[in-house]
């Protein structure tokens, strides 16, 4: 296909540093040809007995799809006064919600206090008559399109309150407005209050009658202790188990739901009522006592998680969708390959070691597998770990074309050739999406320029095969249909149903498409940003490699620490080579780094330093400051360097007397060699590309 002969090209202009001949051979022949087994930061593999706790925490980024949620569940509606008939007396159907509210106080709580009541009268006091009138205007205006069924036309139109300097009054105008208008939020923006559409709101709407959207908000606000919310009865399965979807998605760490039939209902169509109640204790909001904050702190528990020929991001979200929890409750020190057979360190929020245990045998139709369970203080974070061991069999080997040496001696020869020169320590085939049509780096670039909906394109870009999945992709982009799309993309597809979810819920706007790459966790958003600067530097290190040699030169950045094994070293550690130490070969090749593209690190001042100038502006990145605040994105940066070696190599060939081969001389044994080959490499090194260097050979 077109993408894989792309891809060729990209990989196969890449550099060698060493001068073997090298030898031809098959990896991946199945997942158990190769098995990357994690390092912990003790060195202990993890597939062995749990070593000691992980030590640190890495504070879980907010993001904008949270905080609006966060919004939501903390809005102040509560049991209303008469005052409010008269507010919502322009907007259509206000009287009969208003009136429903009334009726089921009993259900929802036992009434509001004085001091509840008396905030509704906060608006004519704290906003000016004119304000005041506008912002009722504005009001009426969302409820007016919605009742119509009219879409509101490009980004969700706001209305500002201006600065209010005083932080009490703006906790009050805050609660007030939450509470007469139901079908609207508001955010603060520096000292500025802003007043937008609630589209939690006008979505149940879509699912229940008005009036029971209207109690529902107010309730969520109360936070009445062992209080209870109970929707009308319906005989509807679908219909239900819809509003428990929309109830536990949205607001499912603050309520949950239950079914109840009615009493005197008929065993062939039962009526029933959901019920909704909050969970216990996440209603309470005042200041606890150390031994409360103890007895709530948050559950970690720790796993290795073994998988096969499974992509990473799919395998956390399947374990996410049966535990309950979102992909972004899981933290890893780093990704695995797919077609492989893979051992990795996993923390999982919110998640006892016992509801882990229990789906133990669920998970192991998807060719996954969970032990090491235990009970652990904090989550992990990206590069977190020594490094990886690998166990691989290389199949089907012979000599390179019109090479007619023995083959066992190219293949001693060029694996102590890598084992004492190291490999060019290139970002591997896998971080881009080896063979597909879109790459990774190519989303990750559209990302960085803020070309939101052309990024969610290329997500969902379809491969020439006709498949359940890539006729959905297709269709998608035909039609935009993100409902349709939806009926079409297969369950499995967690991350694809995920966007397209938020896509049907904002539109295929821009603002749309932001909110749609929320439906991902940070650490998914920022891998693609993360493989187009990986890409950059691939290209670097052979324009590098290609321009100088394995000379240092003066202009080059080198790293002065000992026994660096991972990117994340401090611009202190980085030196810049002078030209009285080029003279006097002050710094070996292996010292050498060339930066990983972020706003905090500096460049070769040389011509590596010219060139990558030139690459961002051949992308349009030339005042790129790599944040993206709206996807709260931020790319420091860090240097990687351009020479590494596998450590405790061991290797083994081994005669495949099962195959059928002719007899003809002593090429017999050449033909059904394999090689099994182990090695451990330092974290972010690739197996693939070690192979690569050792074989000289593209995969």
């Amino acid at each position: 296909m077109e993408e894989d002969t792309d891809f060729r090209i990209r990989f196969s202009s890449l550099c060698f540093v060493t001068d073997h001949v090298g030898f031809c051979g098959t990896i991946k022949s199945s997942p158990s040809d190769f098995v990357v087994i994690e390092i912990d930061e003790q060195g202990q593999l993890v597939n062995t007995a749990p070593s000691k706790l992980i030590s640190k925490v890495l504070p879980e980024p907010n993001n904008f799809a949270k905080k609006t949620k966060l919004d939501l569940q903390n809005l102040s509606f509560e049991e209303g006064s008469n005052q409010e008939v008269s507010i919502f007396a322009g907007c259509s159907g206000a009287d009969q919600y208003h009136q429903s509210g009334s009726e089921r106080e009993d259900t929802i709580s036992d009434g509001t206090s004085k001091g509840e009541e008396e905030t509704v009268d906060d608006l004519g006091t704290l906003l000016d008559e004119k304000t005041n009138e506008l912002l009722n205007h504005f009001a009426c205006d969302i409820k007016e399109k919605w009742n119509s069924k009219t879409e509101l036309i490009g980004s969700s139109p706001e209305f500002s309150l201006g600065r209010i300097l005083d932080k009490n009054q703006r906790a009050i105008l805050h609660s007030a407005i939450r509470q007469k208008f139901p079908f609207l939020i508001t955010v603060g923006k520096n000292s500025e209050i802003v007043v937008k559409p609630n589209l939690e709101y006008k979505e149940l709407c879509h699912l229940v009658s008005e009036e029971e959207a209207f109690d529902f908000f107010k309730y969520l606000d109360a936070k009445k202790e062992n209080s209870k919310f109970t929707f009308k009865p319906d005989t509807n399965k679908d219909h239900r188990k819809a509003v428990h979807h929309f109830v536990n998605k949205k607001f499912g760490n603050l309520v949950e739901t239950k079914s109840f039939p009615e009493l005197n209902y008929s065993a062939g169509n039962p009526n029933v009522a959901i019920t909704v109640r909050f969970r216990e204790k996440t209603h309470k909001h005042r200041k606890r006592s150390l031994f409360e904050y103890q007895d709530r702190k948050v559950i970690y528990t720790a796993f290795t998680l073994r998988k096969e020929n499974l992509e990473m991001f799919e395998a956390v979200g399947f374990l996410a969708m049966k535990l309950g929890v979102i992909p972004s409750d899981f933290s890893y020190a780093g990704l695995k390959d797919k077609k492989a057979v893979t051992y990795q360190a996993m923390v999982v929020r919110k998640v006892t070691p016992e509801r882990l245990k229990n789906i133990e045998k669920e998970i192991e139709k998807k060719r996954m597998n969970v032990f090491n369970i235990r009970s652990i203080d904090d989550s992990l974070r990206l590069g977190q770990l020594k490094g990886n061991h690998f166990d691989i069999v290389i199949r089907n080997l012979k000599n390179q074309i019109n090479d007619s040496a023995n083959l066992k001696d190219r293949i001693l020869e060029a694996i102590e050739n890598v084992k004492n020169k190291g490999f060019v320590n290139y970002y591997g085939p896998q971080r881009f999406g080896m063979g597909r049509k879109v790459h990774t780096d190519q989303i990750g670039l559209a990302l960085l320029k803020s070309e939101m909906v052309e990024a969610v394109k290329l997500f969902l870009t379809p491969e020439d095969l006709d498949d359940p999945v890539n006729r959905a992709k297709k269709y998608f982009l035909q039609t935009e249909d993100a409902k349709g799309t939806l009926s079409l993309m297969p369950e499995f597809k967690v991350r694809e149903r995920a966007l397209l979810e938020s896509l049907h819920r904002f539109g295929m706007t821009e603002e749309g498409c932001i909110q749609a790459w929320f439906s991902f966790p940070h650490s998914m958003r920022i891998f693609y940003v993360h493989a187009y600067s990986s890409k950059i530097w691939n290209e670097a290190v052979s324009y590098r490699l290609g321009t100088y040699g394995s000379r240092v030169v003066e202009g080059d950045l080198v790293c002065l620490g000992e026994d660096v094994d991972d990117e994340h070293f401090p611009n202190n550690k980085v030196h810049l080579v002078t030209e009285e130490e080029e003279s006097a070969n002050t710094y070996a090749i292996h010292q050498v780094v060339l930066p990983v593209l972020g706003y905090n690190i500096q460049y070769p001042k040389n011509k590596v330093g010219q060139w990558y100038q030139e690459i961002l502006s051949r992308d349009g990145l030339q005042t790129c400051r790599f944040k993206v605040p709206t996807l709260k994105l931020n790319v420091p940066g860090c240097y990687r360097q351009i020479l590494k070696c596998p450590h405790n190599v061991s290797y083994q060939l081994k005669e495949e007397h099962d195959t059928d081969v002719k007899m003809e001389g002593s090429h017999i044994d050449e033909a059904t060699l394999s090689l099994l080959i182990s090695f451990d490499l330092d974290a972010s090194c690739y197996a693939t590309v070690c192979l690569r260097e050792i074989m000289k050979h593209d995969f």
